[in-house]
């Protein structure tokens, strides 16, 4: 649902107002296409169709824009991360979550691979807080991906010694390298393979067989 919160636009007499959602919106497709540092506050502004003065009135800056995209990304995204970590069991939930990359990073409505990957990869000089704001945007799926397979632990869906933040690293690690591949040009049925060959490392869950139970009662 669209926001109906309004910013206010414009240099003289009473302050027009944009819709902050639609500006955001505008703003993430810069951002996402050209990088920070590559993207202008001419770009910007042009793509949100409001001016400099208005921009800094309300985000203090190009940071603080870039910030308030980010945030803005991360609740277009919410819904996809509830549906994974409503998944039935761990490896369902891995499967959805790169599954959902491969569909979420070739989906022509928006740039290839994703805003949290393209917009900080190069950065430097006054841009050198980049890398790191957006790398706190990425470790926000990694945990919630993490307390689910600590979860999954706790219900067996997990083998013995599995473990949860490295299997969240692990999954966090090969989307992006997806994401990578997408900015590319690979397609979405190129990296539901790669997603395929991930989810074969997948530890299974312990089952207690019968051949399992013959080999206890001869050990004893």
């Amino acid at each position: 649902m669209t926001s109906t919160k309004k910013a206010p636009c414009g240099k003289l007499g009473r302050p027009r107002e944009f819709d902050m959602d639609a500006a955001l919106d505008a703003a993430m497709d810069v951002f996402w296409r050209n990088g920070y540092e590559g993207a202008s506050m001419a770009d910007l502004t042009g793509a949100m169709g409001i001016n400099s003065p208005s921009v800094y009135a309300a985000f203090g800056n190009k940071f603080g824009l870039f910030k308030a995209v980010l945030d803005h990304y991360d609740k277009t995204r919410a819904g996809f991360l509830r549906d994974v970590l409503a998944a039935p069991t761990a490896r369902d939930a891995a499967s959805r979550f790169l599954m959902g990359v491969a569909e979420r990073s070739t989906n022509p409505s928006h740039p290839p691979g994703s805003l949290l990957v393209q917009s900080g990869l190069t950065c430097g000089g006054t841009a050198s807080n980049i890398p790191k704001e957006v790398a706190r945007h990425r470790a926000g799926a990694e945990l919630a991906l993490r307390e689910r397979f600590e979860c999954s632990t706790a219900a067996n869906e997990l083998p013995k010694g599995a473990q949860p933040p490295a299997l969240a690293r692990y999954l966090i690690a090969v989307a992006n390298g997806m994401c990578v591949q997408a900015s590319s040009g690979a397609t979405q049925e190129d990296l539901q393979q790669v997603a395929q060959l991930a989810l074969s490392a997948w530890p299974e869950p312990d089952v207690e067989t019968p051949a399992k139970r013959a080999t206890k009662a001869c050990q004893l």
